[in-house]
């Protein structure tokens, strides 16, 4: 008899969990699934919008200091003092490369055309896809957002051995100057250092890439031809406003956007200089975010952009002091 009890005290508690044992088990267990993967799509959602804007920021930056970086060395012309133009080259001037930029103005090629102002600096507002008559027909400028143009040495000077076929350069001292292309002889110039001679030229086009169309910076360089490539994905505007100096004393009195700027203040007439610009630069992201709706408006100087839709968007600034307006001279 204890036998048999015994038994079935042990089969009692081998037995497995009830019906509704399991029920309220299973419910517990999807409970806590359902709360993982509402935390995981939380922490995934949050991590993009993370990574988003990291991208809008790094991208944004890095298009403010190329720029930034560039127009600090505007019209930087080595070991050269005074005004640089067709007189200060012995009146000598390469012929022009291939696929030139041409900016408004009969001195505002890659090179001095003519005695008078060189415009080493100079910017517009995109009316047309080619304005400046250099831009690929599969690269058009985007309408509405600012070109600039600028030209320099670049800092440091070369040995003779050291020059490159395919590029431009100026060779001078502290009161003449030849610009002459790498392939040819080197003109012979007293006490003189070569310099690489460049010409940028920086605007926003629209590239696709798979289902989106993506705004690109672009930037144009000289070596034998203007040729341009992509430099920052997601920027979708440019834009400068000029600090001019009308009197003469080293202080803005006003800045002033492409479309506002006089010929004479881009020729530095008689006691006007441009003397510092203003920077901006408007990062989109580059696939839209469904979950994001963006109606805001950006302020660019002058210009406000409103936008309607699910791209996201950074704003930078910087404003650019140039010192090689009012300088004369540089140090060795």
């Amino acid at each position: 008899m204890n036998i048999v009890k015994n038994k079935r005290v042990k089969e009692k508690k081998l037995a497995g969990f009830s019906m509704v044992e399991l029920m309220v088990a299973m419910a517990l267990g999807l409970f806590l699934v359902a709360g993982i993967l509402s935390v995981f799509v939380d922490v995934r959602s949050t991590t993009e919008e993370t990574s988003g804007y990291g991208e809008l920021q790094e991208n944004g930056r890095f298009a403010l200091s190329l720029i930034s970086d560039d127009l600090l060395r505007q019209d930087f012309w080595g070991d050269y003092t005074g005004t640089f133009d067709l007189a200060s080259l012995n009146g000598i001037a390469p012929a022009a490369p291939g696929n030139d930029c041409v900016g408004e103005g009969i001195n505002n090629a890659t090179f001095p055309l003519a005695n008078g102002n060189f415009r080493t600096l100079w910017s517009t507002t995109a009316v047309a896809g080619n304005p400046l008559g250099c831009f690929a027909n599969s690269a058009p400028a985007f309408v509405g957002s600012d070109i600039l143009q600028l030209k320099r040495v670049v800092s440091d000077p070369l040995a003779p051995g050291a020059l490159n076929a395919n590029n431009y350069y100026l060779i001078t001292n502290l009161s003449d100057g030849e610009i002459f292309a790498g392939n040819a002889a080197i003109p012979d110039i007293d006490n003189s250092r070569i310099w690489e001679y460049q010409h940028h030229v920086y605007y926003v086009t629209e590239q696709n890439q798979g289902t989106y169309d993506v705004p690109v910076l672009m930037q144009g360089r000289l070596t034998n031809t203007m040729s341009f490539a992509p430099v920052v994905d997601g920027i979708e505007y440019i834009r400068f406003m000029f600090g001019v100096d009308t009197d003469d004393d080293g202080v803005v009195n006003s800045y002033l956007s492409a479309t506002n700027m006089t010929q004479g203040y881009w020729n530095n007439a008689s006691g006007t200089n441009i003397i510092s610009v203003k920077i901006y630069v408007l990062a989109r992201s580059i696939v839209p975010d469904n979950k994001y709706t963006n109606n805001n408006t950006y302020s660019l100087g002058d210009l406000d952009i409103a936008v309607n839709d699910n791209f996201r968007r950074m704003l930078f600034t910087s404003t650019v002091t140039l010192f090689n307006a009012r300088v004369d001279s540089w140090p060795r």
